[in-house]
């Protein structure tokens, strides 16, 4: 990579999803200068897939740059990275190189991108993935513990998978995709609970702890995306286990019920138990651990993991993008905050205004007191789930009429809504015809989004889809523009980027845009005004605001009993340990967000 200071050791790797020879017409094989030489330096498997000779690869880079899909990846590897893989998928597939580590007594989180091998070493340190150490990708090599020792030697793995030899490791893990849990269990959400553990005691009390009391006689395909959450945690814990791990505990979870979340897996970390978490909320991530590995390389092409470092450290060195003590650049641009203590307002000109509005959606009451939005801003909504957030946007967006009150404008509106149409058959390329032929530098290429023009949105990961859908609302031709939870199934960078793209293209066209999210910290980073919800979830909401960033932050943390600093490093928001001097302070000073 071109961000690497040394270079070494060089892969090529071939992302067959992507690999079309017959299409391109051979292209790579045609244009290779070793190929050209005599000697088969690239050639066909029996697949019809492009393989690459990494040995007789001269790291030219011709055939990365010229392949029209996108599908080739030489890479050179820094010459601090002296090991072989402790996986790799096939000749010329995904190389993982270490582990994270779990360690008995602590919370270790791993932060990373998407498609950088998480999923893959959370499977090696369960047992359900016998590592290969990059050999024999011909055939089926499994490393036995004798062999994975001798790699670790000298580092926290080694002991981990000593223990692992001896049995004294019982891994449980919370999966990624809890979405799917209605597929595979049908039943009451008691029942799917006391499969794993019959101890009806501790059912309900981690029921209680996990505000799933009044939900255990329910079915599981009656519940909503928090609540499979909060069900799939507790199931995990329910497990004969010592090491568990958590694949993004906090999706669908509004911020009250993360730290709730961050609170109870924190107090499963004993002297005889270890938690592992992947986790793409910064703040909570801060908020939960005790320390960090950082991923990084290139997605679906290679991943590294770090030496472990102390949770502010780790994620302050992630932001900046270079790892000192490896002498290693592994991002071209470090992410920084806003240190003001508040955002200025960046217009003072109306777009849409509302007097005080109400809608019974039949059991639910939704009212919002009398506001403005004005144009050049990105305004951030803050609130609890189920407390009619979504419902006040669909309001805005006229699709659903109040029936007390009225919205004074004359406006189009764009909206994306929480749930994306996985689905589709539709072509990426037709749903953005308008942003491939209008905002390619603002949205396609900042998005990622080029290279997914040729496939289906039914192909797409969540994430690709949540980027899609982002390009898609944006360059629809409106005022304003209303988007709920764009953060969801982006990983760290991902969510900093589409803040960025969010914020910038508001700015820049003059237009408006209202941001449904539950991570803190995108919406710090993209929002210059707050609407914060009050109310009892599932009776009734009440919509306040626009306040200004500080006003809004300190109405919203106060009911949570928060407050948050910025670290002096790069001007995140970081939350306070309760208690702690400068949580007494600024609670004493009623300055709860920023100092």
């Amino acid at each position: 990579m071109a961000f690497f200071k040394v270079m070494a050791k060089r892969i090529a790797v071939v992302q067959e999803n992507k690999c079309k020879p017959y299409d391109c017409g051979e292209l790579c094989m045609r244009i290779c200068p070793i190929n050209k030489a005599g000697s088969d330096c690239i050639w066909l498997t029996d697949d019809n897939k492009a393989a690459i000779d990494e040995v007789l690869c001269i790291g030219c880079g011709i055939c990365p740059k010229k392949c029209p899909y996108g599908a080739i990846h030489i890479i050179n590897l820094p010459e601090e990275l002296n090991q072989d893989p402790i996986h790799r998928y096939g000749r010329n597939g995904f190389h993982l190189y270490n582990l994270p580590t779990p360690i008995f007594g602590k919370v270790v989180g791993i932060i990373g991108k998407n498609g950088i091998g998480k999923s893959t070493a959370l499977k090696i340190l369960s047992g359900i993935l016998k590592p290969n150490l990059g050999k024999d990708t011909e055939g089926v090599h499994e490393a036995d513990f004798t062999e994975l020792i001798e790699y670790f030697k000298g580092t926290e793995a080694q002991g981990y998978f000593e223990k692992m030899r001896d049995g004294e490791i019982k891994v449980a893990i919370k999966p990624q995709m809890v979405e799917n849990i209605p597929k595979q269990f049908n039943g009451k959400v008691i029942e799917l609970l006391k499969e794993v553990n019959d101890n009806d005691k501790k059912i309900s009390e981690l029921a209680e702890k996990l505000s799933l009391t009044n939900i255990l006689d329910r079915k599981v395909d009656q519940v909503s995306g928090g609540e499979l959450q909060r069900i799939a945690i507790a199931a995990t814990v329910l497990k004969d286990a010592n090491v568990y791990f958590f694949d993004e505990p906090t999706s669908y979870l509004d911020i009250k019920q993360r730290l709730i979340v961050s609170k109870f897996i924190q107090e499963l970390a004993t002297e005889d138990k270890a938690v592992l978490v992947i986790e793409h909320d910064l703040i909570i991530l801060d908020y939960m651990t005790d320390l960090i590995h950082l991923m990084y390389g290139k997605e679906d092409v290679y991943g590294i993991v770090s030496q472990p470092k102390a949770t502010k450290a780790g994620i302050n060195v992630y932001l900046s993008g270079f790892l000192k003590d490896e002498n290693i650049r592994f991002r071209n641009y470090s992410i920084e905050f806003a240190g003001t203590q508040d955002k200025e307002s960046h217009s003072s000109i109306p777009l849409v205004s509302w007097t005080d509005i109400s809608h019974d959606f039949g059991g639910f009451k939704l009212n919002a007191k009398a506001g403005t939005l004005n144009k050049n801003e990105v305004v951030g909504v803050l609130g609890e789930n189920g407390i009619g957030k979504t419902s006040f946007v669909k309001i805005l967006a006229d699709v659903v009429m109040p029936q007390t009150g009225e919205i004074d404008a004359d406006i189009n509106v764009s909206y994306k809504p929480q749930y994306l149409d996985s689905k589709s058959e539709e072509p990426v390329a037709a749903v953005l015809a308008v942003a491939i032929q209008k905002y390619k530098n603002q949205l396609l290429k900042p998005l990622q989004i080029e290279n997914l023009l040729d496939r289906k949105l039914c192909e797409l990961s969540g994430g690709q889809l949540q980027r899609v859908a982002i390009a898609e609302c944006l360059s629809r031709d409106a005022n304003l523009f209303l988007l709920d939870e764009p953060s969801a199934y982006l990983d760290v960078e991902q969510r900093l980027i589409a803040s960025k793209v969010i914020f910038d293209f508001m700015m820049e066209k003059g237009k408006t845009a209202m941001v449904v999210d539950h991570d803190l910290l995108f919406i710090d980073y993209l929002s210059t005004q707050l609407v914060v919800f009050d109310g009892v979830p599932t009776i009734n909401g009440i919509a306040k605001g626009p306040f200004d960033m500080r006003e809004g932050m300190n109405m919203f943390l106060s009911d949570l009993g928060l407050t948050f600093r910025r670290d002096e490093e790069n001007h995140r928001p970081r939350a306070n340990k309760p208690g702690s001097q400068m949580d007494q302070k600024q609670k004493s000073e009623d300055k709860l967000y920023y100092t």
